[in-house]
């Protein structure tokens, strides 16, 4: 099974790719969907769209996990997040992927065990259960830990 986490934003969208057999699971690819502040709302959406839609038709995954947008105290932000979000379920649907989708106090639970986990805490468990020594963004390492919560809410199924 291959499974493609997202941590979705305007300015950058993380993405995790992992393939899922047994017990075991290794990283296909990670990266960020990266987007010019200069450039209209319109443009960095279908931006986000196009790039996704390529991992999805490169990659094949079997489903996608999204983080949920959470609280934020900038409206401004948490709306450019939604719209994200918005655009890449689009392309999930128009490449036949189901999305589940998960809080990041559900991924830092499933994956350190504790929900207010810090991020090098999140990053070390990533590495650990993927075997990387090095992710260069938060974004992709949130976007793999999204990927593992996915799978191992699967396992406890």
């Amino acid at each position: 099974m291959v499974i493609l986490g997202i941590d979705p934003g305007t300015a950058t969208t993380g993405y995790g790719v992992i393939h899922v057999k047994n017990e075991h699971c290794a990283p296909l690819g990670f990266g960020c969907i990266i987007t010019s502040k200069d450039d209209s709302k319109e443009s960095r959406l279908g931006k986000i769209y196009k790039d996704l839609k390529g991992i999805l038709e490169k990659f094949k995954p079997d489903c996608m996990a999204l983080e949920q947008l959470f609280f934020n105290k900038n409206i401004k932000t948490a709306l450019l997040v939604g719209e994200a979000r918005g655009v890449i379920m689009l392309a999930a649907v128009h490449c036949g992927v189901k999305v589940a989708e998960y809080t990041p106090l559900e991924v830092k639970e499933v994956i350190t065990g504790y929900g207010r986990a810090t991020k090098s805490q999140v990053q070390e468990m990533v590495k650990l259960n993927l075997g990387i020594e090095k992710i260069k963004k938060d974004d992709e390492v949130d976007a793999l830990a999204i990927a593992l919560c996915h799978w191992f809410n699967m396992e406890e199924i």
